[in-house]
Formats: structure tokens, sequence, C-alpha cells
């Protein structure tokens, strides 16, 4: 297996448990933070969702200019549009062949270059933040009012199997 095969296997893996997480945040409280300093719960969610989107726009036309839109006010919202994208994403890695693995991708942010290297550096980067916020989400559903889902074992709330 190559890295492209072990990102695609990985994505498809982690998928599951990060929509686990995202349907878990309780409807109504995605203002919720735990510290002034802290993003809402809603924020993390759809820049989530957003950054997906990006990666999807990076494998299809080589770069992207990520715009932080105003997020859905309802979880339902949020869950609906990072699905759709993961399902772009994952059909785009799927066809990934070795050369667009390799070619160069540019990640922007109000026009200005964040990320640049290969499309394959921008995949992991990605996949790497999405479990990165999945966590951090994962430690404010409960005080939300929420039950947090088992991800990779099970959780004060899920045992696993259920």
């Amino acid at each position: 297996m190559n890295d492209r095969e072990f990102f695609v296997q990985r994505w498809k893996l982690e998928l599951p448990a990060t929509v686990k997480v995202l349907k878990a945040l309780p409807e109504g409280k995605l203002d919720y933070k735990p510290h002034e300093a802290s993003r809402t719960a809603g924020r993390i969610a759809w820049g989530m969702a957003e950054e997906v989107r990006s990666l999807g726009e990076i494998i299809a036309t080589g770069q992207s200019n990520y715009e932080l839109t105003q997020e859905p006010a309802s979880t339902a919202e949020i869950v609906k549009a990072f699905e759709k994208h993961a399902a772009r994403l994952t059909e785009l890695a799927e066809k990934l062949d070795d050369a667009k693995w390799q070619s160069p991708g540019k990640f922007l942010a109000g026009g200005q270059v964040v990320f640049a290297g290969p499309i394959r550096d921008h995949c992991f980067w990605i996949l790497f933040d999405c479990v990165h916020h999945r966590g951090q989400l994962s430690t404010y559903i409960r005080p939300m009012g929420g039950k947090v889902p088992a991800i990779y074992g099970p959780s004060g709330d899920e045992p696993m199997g259920a």
C-alpha cells in the first residue's frame, strides 16, 4: 500500500467517527465555547466542513481560497454540508493517480498562501486537522448537554457497539 492508498483508507475509516461527533453537537447550542479565547462549537464544526470543501477544490483545481463564511444556525445544516463535502472529497481522492497526488497545490486564505506543497501534503494536513478538531469538539459536547459518542473506544456516554 502506498501513501495515497493509505490516505484514502484512513480518510474513509475516520469519516464515520467525525460525522458521529458532529451529529452529537446539541441543536441550539452551537454558540457554546469553554473559554472566552475559544472558538464556538459552531465555528469549529463549520470550519471543518469548509476545509474539507477546500481540500476537494485543491484536488480538483490545484488551489483553494479559503473564506470562512458565517456558519449555519443548526447542527443539521453543518452536518449536511460536511457530509456533502466529505462525499465529494472521498470520490476525488479515490480517483487520484500518483501524478496528481504529487502535483502542487495551494491553500490560500484571504488571498494569501497559507500552505503550498504536493496534494499529498494537503490531504494529510486536512485529515489530521479534522481529527484534531473532532477531538476538540468531543470535549465540548458534554458541557453543551449532549452525549459524547464512542470514537476509538467507548466513551462515558456510549459503550462500544452502541
